[in-house]
This record gives structure tokens, sequence and C-alpha cells, in this order.
């Protein structure tokens, strides 16, 4: 599947309307991002039934404001409307099929159990 370009009009939309959407926040200047880019667009195409979408920290500054992004690239994973995982840096090719598999294995009745307690 392809990457699409999240932006302030379609990301409530994206979360919202899908089961698993993994996010990339990234910055054309930032070094570390266009190392993990590829990564990130090999890895969608064998995830069809995955959103994988990119978030332009330049552009979507209200995007990355919301989401506190302090460090690019950052992944953030939502599962049925939750954040159900975030974390700043590279993730190595090998290690995002696992992230993903933890993912899809996660006990979402449980989760909302968790969150609600917060």
């Amino acid at each position: 599947m392809a990457v699409v370009v999240a932006t302030r009009e379609n990301i409530e939309d994206l979360v919202e309307q899908n089961n698993i959407v993994i996010f990339d926040f990234w910055a054309p200047w930032c070094g570390p991002c266009k190392q993990f880019g590829p990564i990130f667009e090999a890895t969608s195409d064998k995830y069809e039934d995955i959103i994988f979408a990119k978030v332009n920290t330049e552009v979507e500054k209200e995007i990355a404001a919301h989401f506190s992004i302090r460090s690019i690239p950052t992944i953030m994973v939502f599962r049925e409307a939750m954040l159900v995982f975030a974390q700043p840096g590279v993730i190595p090719e090998n290690a995002i099929g696992e992230l993903i598999e933890k993912i899809k294995a996660l006990d979402m009745d449980e989760v909302k159990k968790t969150k609600g307690k917060s």
C-alpha cells in the first residue's frame, strides 16, 4: 500500500476510520528521517491492512505540536483510534515487523480497560 501524507485536514479521519495507523513524523532536513523513510515505505508494501502515514513536521507544525513531537523521526501507532505506541528514533528494518505483529496481537479490550483507569 502506498504511504499517505497526513495533514490537518485528514489526520482525524485516518485515525478514526482505520484499525491500525502508523505515523512517521519527519522533516526534509533530518538525516535519520531520510534513512528511515525507505524502510517505512518498504514496510507499507508488506502490510496492506495497515495505513502508513507521513507527517512533515515542517509543514504540519500544528499536528507536531498537538502530539508534542520533540525529536524526529518519531513513530506513533494508533489502533482502534487509541495511541498504543510512540517512540522517537529510527526503528531498524528487522524490528518494525516485530512491532507491527505486537500491535496486531494486542488485546484491545484490556488496553481500553487500562487506559480508562488512567
